[in-house]
């Protein structure tokens, strides 16, 4: 299926300033519109200028933008309306009539389908057997158009995760993703698009499809860049470790460097690890997955998690004091346990909303287990618990990300050196790591600042390059 949007050229060429700087688009609808067709297929949007009627003369379209429905809203008592999140401009323009136009090589029912649902001003929906064959033809008329479209794809139809040891790790992972670039304030459009990658074994970043812009286009090769990325280098053509580096700039020079590293093979993985490392400030924040139970919503602490938070604490003694008021932190705990939740019942695509749980301080955690609320159910139990019924305070995913992206929260004076030390040793025992190294001229008032401005995501120009390296993908 696909939604049409038809605007006037006037209208379009007003607008298309905001459409580059937003990037998204909140279009009414008519409540009475028929959107059935579009349970068919991936909610693939199709933005058309369409040129002033002349009499005598056919139509004059042309194909703008592409984008994906993110979601369906109400506007007033009449209308509801589509959010196209994201949305993107075509690299070239591509007309639908006339000659040259696309629509002269679809067959004439899905033609004539195609026009009554593109009335000027209007929101129309058509059916998938006219989006397939319309895509088939830009990908073979426009080819350059074909990474554009692979990537709005893959968020349209994400693969679904199950309950697989790969699956639950890519979905750990994918959850760390999309916190460090919340963190970091990189737009989460940067590494939405995904696909399985060829190997179980490889990380969830292997699967991003990078962002088409042309801009991001980087003629680098990390095998034969030395320490270009400062680290990491000698797992580039490992085949124990697998690593694939993901690199995102924006306009202001601020770098952002997301290294994604796995042991093999996935079975014997011990879980998934989270460390932002904000270079300017020397300080990281480190966070431990575990999985709630989907339906009691709770874990058993056993001895290897008691002998996790003992290796916790030792990572949080690298932090130096604060010796001046930008080193100052709410706690001295820079390390966090995160009890994610997925509820059997969700939808198991991923999103790009962050995993339900609840972000739990090492101190706060060896606290609770020293009071009865974690006790088992059972009368005399020596088993203790975590969990929604027994933490009655937590952090939200909310309340964690503003504190760290605020400078609130992580260590004082931890140098790259001792960052690279840290990974080293989670991966060799074990553990997924996902870490995200964050660099800029930034000050802390132009931090604080940025942070503070809710519109900043909005107007990000934005570079990404990749890199993976693994031996099956």
């Amino acid at each position: 299926m696909a939604f049409l949007v038809t605007l006037s050229s006037d209208e379009l060429d007003a607008n298309q300033e905001k459409f580059r700087i937003e990037q998204r688009l909140t279009k009414s609808r008519p409540r009475s519109l028929n959107i059935d067709a579009a349970l068919d297929g991936p909610p693939i949007v199709l933005l058309i200028g369409e040129a002033p009627s002349r009499s005598g003369r056919d139509r004059s379209r042309w194909l703008s933008w592409l984008g994906i429905v993110a979601r369906h809203g109400t506007v007033g008592a009449v209308d509801k309306s589509i959010t196209v999140d994201p949305l993107r401009e075509c690299l070239e323009t591509v007309p639908l009539d006339g000659p040259d136009g696309i629509l002269n090589d679809i067959p004439a029912p899905l033609r004539q389908e195609f026009d009554r649902a593109s009335l000027l001003g209007t929101v129309g929906v058509c059916s998938n057997a006219v989006w397939q064959s319309l895509e088939s033809s830009l990908r073979s008329g426009w080819p350059r158009l074909g990474p554009l479209l692979d990537w709005l794809m893959a968020q349209a139809n994400p693969p679904v995760f199950g309950n697989s040891p790969a699956d639950q790790s890519w979905q750990e992972q994918r959850d760390a993703t999309g916190s460090l670039l919340r963190i970091a304030d990189f737009p989460l459009s940067a590494l939405a698009a995904w696909q399985r990658p060829p190997s179980e074994d490889a990380p969830y970043t292997a699967g991003l499809i990078p962002h088409p812009v042309e801009h991001s286009l980087i003629d680098h090769d990390v095998r034969v860049a030395g320490e270009a990325f400062g680290m990491f280098s000698e797992w580039q053509q490992g085949n124990t470790v697998r690593c694939d580096i993901h690199v995102l700039r924006d306009a202001s020079g601020r770098r952002l460097e997301v290294v994604n590293v796995n042991a093999t093979p996935v079975e014997s993985r011990l879980g998934t690890d989270m460390i932002y490392y904000h270079e300017p400030t020397k300080s990281f924040v480190f966070v431990q997955y575990k999985r709630l139970d989907p339906v009691t919503r709770s874990i058993y602490v056993d001895a290897r998690l008691r002998s996790q938070l003992d290796r916790l604490e030792e990572t949080a003694a690298l932090s130096a004091p604060p010796a001046q008021p930008s080193e100052w932190r709410l706690s001295s705990d820079p390390c966090f346990v995160k009890l994610a939740y997925w509820p059997e019942s969700a939808d198991p695509r991923p999103a790009h909303g962050m995993a339900r749980g609840m972000y739990l301080p090492v101190s706060y955690i060896r606290l609770l287990l020293e009071d009865d609320c974690t006790r088992g159910k059972r009368a005399n139990s020596a088993a203790r618990m975590l969990g929604y019924e027994q933490v009655e305070r937590h952090l939200t995913g909310t309340q964690f990300i503003d504190s760290v992206k605020h400078g609130l929260a992580g260590t004082v004076g931890t140098t790259r050196e001792q960052l690279h030390a840290l990974v080293k040793r989670r991966v060799n025992a074990g553990h997924s790591v996902v870490v995200a190294t964050e660099s800029s001229e930034e000050s802390v008032r132009a931090r604080q600042a940025r942070t503070r401005d809710r519109g900043a995501k909005r107007r990000m120009y934005f570079h990404h390059t990749y890199k993976q390296d693994s031996p099956d993908s």
